[in-house]
């Protein structure tokens, strides 16, 4: 049976719980494994939380934090909004106990998988995640791949930043990944949670930025069926379908957070296009990216040092 966009569309706010202004997990999402959650601390706040079954890795979205957890204590620079630079970030194992404090205060993304294996705390470099340019003209897109399958070492999680010029379109051609084909298409669940720019104008008028994300059936699972106008702070749950475009207005960028993990034995991203779009990859290489990208590279971003540490915490 389809199910709408009303029941995959969280709206900024709606899916808040205790110190989250947003929280998604398997219980509430009504999948396996993938988590979000949007934690805001103000200056000299301090917030513990207990990792449980799930493997996590703290994002800074705006601001710095500490990470203490294990025994090691690992110091987050941070930055100043997802559209100013990249951010360093912290892996924590599951049956943990953490602790994220912020002397400044900010908001940052927990993002979270059910998983099996128990890894060691670590610390992953602004500098060290990889800036990539994803297709051409008016689908340009940056992505930001600081918890990619073998990019970053980890059990079941999955996670990059996307980033969009206003007026351009990402996840396109429309794509799915809700079956397990071996070596064809991974199995895996996925959460888009976006933050948009708003406009500034000379009189000092702020107008709040939007973006639009389709998600059409695919045939298998759920029967997903979103058409969605999000704005900063929402989210869209992705169990299964082909999902894309995701159109930001022109005059906003657009960015999304991208969650993803699945019952598969391999921690892989394998993608199947939509096979009445899939043509759109063909005329990329005649067409030149974006000049507006990239927004920011990677070694623009983590400030000196990158990511100060202490205790056994590593590199």
């Amino acid at each position: 049976m389809t199910r709408t966009t009303t029941d995959f569309h969280l709206r900024a706010g709606s899916a808040a719980v205790g110190p989250y202004a947003l929280d998604i997990g398997p219980e509430s999402a009504g999948w396996g494994y993938s988590s979000l959650r949007v934690l805001e601390l103000g200056p000299g706040e301090t917030h513990t939380f207990t990792t449980g079954e799930s493997e996590w890795i703290v994002l800074p979205l705006r601001g710095g934090c500490t990470v203490a957890a294990e025994g090691h204590t690992l110091r987050l620079h941070g930055r100043e909004g997802v559209f100013a630079s990249v951010s360093d970030f912290a892996y924590v194992p599951r049956d943990a106990e953490v602790a994220l404090s912020s002397a400044a205060g900010g908001r940052f993304a927990l993002t979270g998988a059910r998983c099996e294996r128990r890894l060691p705390v670590r610390y992953g470099a602004a500098e060290d995640v990889p800036v990539e340019l994803r297709g051409s003209g008016q689908c340009s897109r940056q992505v930001n791949n600081f918890a990619a399958a073998h990019v970053f070492e980890a059990d079941k999680l999955i996670a990059v930043e996307v980033l969009t010029p206003g007026g351009n379109w990402s996840s396109y051609p429309p794509h799915k990944h809700d079956e397990h084909r071996e070596g064809v298409e991974s199995e895996l669940e996925e959460i888009y949670y976006y933050e948009i720019a708003p406009h500034h104008a000379p009189d000092g008028s702020v107008t709040e930025g939007l973006g639009y994300q389709r998600v059409t059936p695919s045939g298998h699972g759920k029967g997903t069926d979103v058409l969605a106008e999000v704005g900063s702070g929402d989210a869209v749950l992705i169990p299964d379908g082909w999902h894309g475009p995701s159109m930001a207005a022109p005059g906003h960028d657009m960015y999304y957070l991208n969650v993803m993990a699945g019952p598969g034995v391999e921690r892989d991203w394998l993608i199947c296009d939509h096979p009445d779009h899939t043509w759109i990859r063909g005329t990329w290489a005649d067409t030149p990216v974006d000049a507006r990208l990239p927004l920011y590279g990677a070694m623009e971003s983590a400030g000196s040092p990158a990511g100060a540490q202490e205790g056994k915490g590593e590199r």
